[in-house]
């Protein structure tokens, strides 16, 4: 169960209820085992494997050769695999987002929501006071985070993703302080015991919020289309 978020609570209530369908646990040959909601052929010899119904970004790309066997059972407990470990995976930027949000059980729109007020996506961007990568670390904060390469996507929102649970730990999960530590550091919202009045801290807390809140009624639209559709097939 994801530790957040009361922000979206109400949009959150009005999501329909829909069931899931029969996850496939694979057994590769080298023995890793990973679960995924459905397959997809992308050519002859490679397949998708989708780790999530929600995020349709979420997916791995295999060789057909590499999968030893498949099993479909109802009761299989989804569990999230490391991408990288995966071989030859080609790890998309939902996928890396799904990991690293499910290890520190934060929703992953809202990681995105941080990707793109950091970097628009950008993965080699480089503020003016010298932050890199998608979530935007400091040199001394990914040091100590372990991230050797903050231009590295996995090792970035890897880190990223740590330093945002940390603050929600620290701030008892009041996402606009986290947010606001996020950009200001914990020292300033330590100090004015909230969100500190700088503007630009107040747009950015604002900006991810906001972008939040739109990938939320945006799933939630999806999510309500597809269920329409689900009963005109049926009938």
């Amino acid at each position: 169960m994801l530790r957040f978020r009361p922000v979206l609570l109400v949009l959150l209530l009005a999501v329909p209820c829909l069931s899931a369908a029969a996850m496939e646990r694979i057994t590769l040959t080298t023995g890793f085992e990973l679960d995924c909601v459905r397959r997809e052929a992308v050519s002859e010899s490679r397949v998708r494997l989708y780790l999530s119904e929600s995020d349709r970004d979420a997916y791995v790309e295999i060789d057909n050769a590499k999968i030893q066997s498949i099993v479909v059972a109802d009761d299989v407990v989804p569990t999230v695999a490391p991408v990288s470990a995966i071989p030859d995976a080609a790890p998309t930027m939902g996928a890396i987002l799904s990991t690293a949000g499910a290890r520190h059980h934060i929703d992953v729109d809202l990681l995105a929501s941080v990707v793109q007020a950091e970097s628009a996506g950008r993965s080699h961007a480089v503020s003016r006071t010298g932050a890199r990568g998608l979530m935007q670390l400091m040199p001394g904060t990914a040091t100590e985070l372990g991230v050797q390469d903050a231009f590295e996507p996995q090792q970035n929102i890897g880190g990223g993703t740590t330093y945002l649970d940390q603050l929600l730990i620290r701030y008892h999960d009041d996402l606009p302080k986290a947010l606001a530590a996020y950009n200001a550091g914990p020292g300033a919202v330590d100090r004015y015991h909230g969100v500190p009045p700088y503007r630009e801290t107040r747009a950015y807390v604002a900006r991810v919020i906001r972008e939040f809140n739109r990938r939320k009624l945006a799933r939630m639209q999806a999510l309500t289309q597809e269920k329409k559709l689900d009963l005109r097939t049926t009938r």
